[in-house]
């Protein structure tokens, strides 16, 4: 199969981003459920949408990018973006997609207010259980809340398997930076963690996005991540 021009468009897929890395916390049955829909045979008994949903910072994109990633691993062609990034964008970009056999497609949210974009996207759903592929699609509410002014594509996100994403206690987002700093080399005290998710917005996204930050200013600085070196990077010192 011939790779289509909007491959150009894809999301890179994070290499630390999969099932294996993800903090699981009260979200091990969505994370069997989605590895179920993925590496089960289609058929026309069997759904061919995911809607996963989960207020922001609870891991929707790294477990979408975790989803490609894992149909990668069993030989399936996949095609990852987020529609945040596409609804400025002519919907053209969504032709031929189809011929993936699984496409993920981020913050539905993102075209609440986009009748063009909707359509588009239920024509895609079409198109997809036509080839018998897959779709996956995240968003930052239930269908219903979604208030989508297409009611077809409402239709279509509630058609398939839903779940919705736990938030993770303060001691399961400390396991996970931990983890993800093991990852990149660093280790950090239970102190400074503590200190990070404390002093800095409290969704795992922004966290993450510091603890990147500073791995890269530590590299930089040739200094050791403590709760001073936080205070220079991340914040105004007199203020903390």
């Amino acid at each position: 199969m011939s790779l289509t021009p909007q491959l150009t468009l894809a999301v890179q897929l994070p290499d630390d981003e999969t099932f294996d890395s993800f903090q699981l916390g009260d979200n091990s049955v969505c994370i069997e459920q989605l590895k179920s829909f993925i590496s089960t045979p289609q058929t026309i008994e069997i759904p061919s949408s995911f809607y996963l949903f989960g207020v922001e910072g609870s891991g929707k994109s790294h477990l979408i990018h975790a989803a490609c990633s894992y149909a990668e691993q069993i030989n399936q062609s996949t095609f990852c973006i987020s529609l945040s990034q596409l609804s400025e964008l002519s919907v053209e970009v969504l032709e031929g997609l189809e011929h993936y056999e699984l496409v993920c497609l981020d913050d539905i949210q993102s075209i609440a207010n986009n009748s063009l974009w909707q359509q588009a996207v239920f024509d895609l759903f079409n198109r997809l259980f036509e080839h018998n592929h897959k779709v996956i699609i995240t968003g930052n509410t239930n269908v219903k809340s979604l208030n989508m002014t297409l009611p077809d594509l409402t239709s279509r996100l509630a058609w398939g398997e839903t779940q919705s994403l736990k938030v993770l206690s303060d001691q399961e987002k400390l396991t996970a930076i931990k983890s993800h700093a093991i990852q990149r080399g660093m280790q950090l005290s239970n102190e400074v963690v503590k200190f990070l998710i404390n002093r800095q917005a409290r969704d795992m996204g922004s966290l993450i996005d510091s603890l990147n930050l500073l791995d890269e200013a530590s590299i930089r600085e040739q200094r050791k991540i403590t709760i001073p070196f936080i205070k220079d990077i991340l914040f105004n010192t007199e203020q903390v």
